[in-house]
């Protein structure tokens, strides 16, 4: 019998995808399903971009390329930090990486073993805490509270930090809340980090620009007294619909930038060629596209908070970031999963139970509402029925 290292045993999943799997066997066998679940745009990837990439292949670039990404990205990159952030970044701090996970699998490996703790946000992106345990690292949550936002307290935060505390993940805007934290409470998170050098920030920064109502994204970057100790995480996906490119990058530590390095030849050698410079015609090309799905979205989000709201035993905050929803669903009578199951099962609504986030999810559900907007208020006369119908709701009322 194969033996694997007990550490497996450890690693975590996204059920985005198992969800995913399930509506999509169903589907084929045919029933209707509306995918309110997975997390990534409904929109093509911009166009100019596409061309980019064929160019790229039809001038040779089939080849190996740097371990941390071609000049020109790097370049870019820092650019459009500047552009968009006013924070001057030098590209030799730029590794590009397949994938948004890749810088955040790297961080946590890198600060993460036995002995050291890490804290991350709680109802958060459920990779950072199945990571944490697969590097033997303690996961310390920080709570993000729904009559906050769902931001976290820089009080609470600082108080965790002990002597253990490796690294500090934040989130904003958020999955799975769409919460967006305000300036002020990273203006007292950062006073008190500047007491503790030893602790890195992970800063997940990749729906920045998906803001809604004015909301201000902060970047950790933009404060020069803990620039040393701030890991920037962002990309293509979200922003220029490129989920199946599979391109991210971080901006790292001066101090931890060769190491970085180091996993990225050890892990994947560098990033596919063509993606590079579809990443370069992204970050330089018209922003309209992008705007144009920032759009749509903040239009479907005003649709599925009202509809959320006027559903019996359901409320819901109204989101400041990305293209989710999370609703509470106590006072329906379901626990999370429960929830997820049978709305997927007996209405034929895909959505991730808030426990998927962590333990401070039970009571919440997440939904996307990166589908059409006739989609969405379809899947809300579906659960409007599946709750009227529902025995949990009615034994939660009686």
């Amino acid at each position: 019998m194969l033996q694997m290292a007990g550490r497996m045993g450890v690693l975590g999943t996204e059920t985005a995808f198992e969800v995913l799997a399930r509506a999509n066997a169903l589907a084929a066998a045919g029933r209707s399903v509306i995918n309110l679940g997975i997390g990534q745009p409904d929109f093509p990837t911009p166009e100019h971009v596409v061309e980019a990439g064929r160019k790229a292949l039809a001038d040779g670039h089939h080849g190996y390329t740097p371990a941390n990404g071609i000049p020109p990205l790097r370049e870019a990159v820092a650019a459009d930090l500047w552009r968009r952030h006013r924070v001057e970044v030098s590209p030799d701090q730029v590794l590009v990486v397949p994938g948004g996970k890749v810088t955040m699998f790297f961080a946590i490996m890198m600060f993460g073993e036995p002995g050291s703790e890490i804290l991350y946000p709680n109802p958060g992106f459920p990779i950072y805490e199945s990571v944490i345990r697969f590097s033997g690292a303690t996961p310390v949550p920080v709570p993000l509270y729904e009559r906050a936002g769902f931001s976290f307290s820089a009080e609470e935060v600082l108080d965790k930090i002990t002597p253990r505390t490796r690294l500090l993940i934040i989130n904003s805007p958020a999955n799975p809340t769409g919460g967006v934290v305000p300036r002020s409470e990273f203006d007292r998170l950062v006073a008190g980090l500047e007491r503790h050098p030893h602790v890195a920030v992970l800063s997940d920064e990749i729906y920045s620009e998906i803001l809604y109502d004015g909301a201000e994204h902060v970047s950790l970057l933009s404060y020069p007294s803990i620039r040393d100790q701030v890991i920037l995480l962002d990309g293509w996906s979200k922003t220029y619909a490129m989920t199946g490119w599979r391109m991210g990058y971080g901006v790292w530590p001066k101090a931890v930038f060769a190491a970085a390095e180091r996993l990225a030849i050890n892990c994947h050698s560098c990033v596919n060629a063509a993606t590079q410079y579809a990443g370069i015609a992204a970050l330089e090309g018209p922003r309209e596209p992008v705007l144009r799905m920032v759009r749509a979205f903040a239009e479907r989000r005003q649709a599925i908070v009202a509809a959320l709201n006027a559903l019996p035993g359901v409320r819901c905050a109204m989101p400041g970031g990305a293209f989710y929803t999370f609703p509470n669903i106590a006072d329906t009578g379901y626990d999370a999963r429960r929830f997820q199951s049978e709305l997927l099962e007996k209405a034929g609504v895909a959505t991730i139970a808030g426990t998927s986030f962590g333990a401070f999810g039970e009571g919440f559900v997440r939904f996307s509402y990166a589908n059409s907007l006739e989609n969405i208020m379809d899947a809300m006369e579906r659960i409007r029925i599946f709750l009227g119908n529902a025995p949990g709701r009615m034994a939660a009322a009686s």
